[in-house]
């Protein structure tokens, strides 16, 4: 397998959480305050290597356009309050917004953007009406793993992960 074929896994893993992720966002409709300019979840995330050179990849040009000189901590792809590779963003921008449910240390933990579900009470979320998180961290993961084994064992381990502004690089 070549690893531009783990691409095409990777588009499967992030199609399938896009059809997820609609369904919440027409489920929580009413709570949710994020709209085209909301920006306050936006940061220089770290992602799997799978995922970044899949965006390096799918993004081409518009990494370009990227803002080398935004600060640390954010996010180097928002330019004016918009992303500018919306198409391409990693999987953890996909989900911002939602109620996202994650295994903490000790429990089962429950996140969401602060200026959503304002008027909500957290104890009716359900597990139909959150996001798994850790079913797909898993599912990349395990498709990370497989990517690294087909590039030289020095440039990363299963634990690696790279911040977005090496894309603007």
């Amino acid at each position: 397998m070549e690893y531009e074929e783990f691409f095409g896994e990777y588009f499967n893993i992030r199609d399938e959480l896009d059809r997820h992720c609609a369904e919440l966002y027409k489920l929580h409709a009413p709570h949710l305050n994020c709209k085209s300019g909301c920006d306050s979840c936006c940061m220089d995330f770290s992602i799997f290597p799978v995922e970044f050179y899949t965006i390096k990849k799918q993004a081409g040009y518009n990494l370009k356009k990227g803002n080398i000189s935004a600060s640390e901590g954010e996010c180097p792809f928002l330019v004016n309050h918009r992303c500018v590779i919306y198409d391409a963003r990693p999987i953890i921008c996909r989900t911002q917004g939602l109620p996202l449910l994650y295994m903490g240390v000790e429990q089962w933990e429950l996140s969401a953007c602060e200026l959503n579900f304002t008027n909500f009470d957290f104890n009716e979320f359900t597990e139909e009406s959150t996001f798994p998180q850790d079913k797909y961290n898993s599912r990349m993961f395990l498709l990370n793993q497989k990517f690294l084994k087909f590039l030289p064992a020095e440039l990363y381990n299963e634990k690696t992960l790279i911040p977005l502004r090496e894309l603007v690089k």
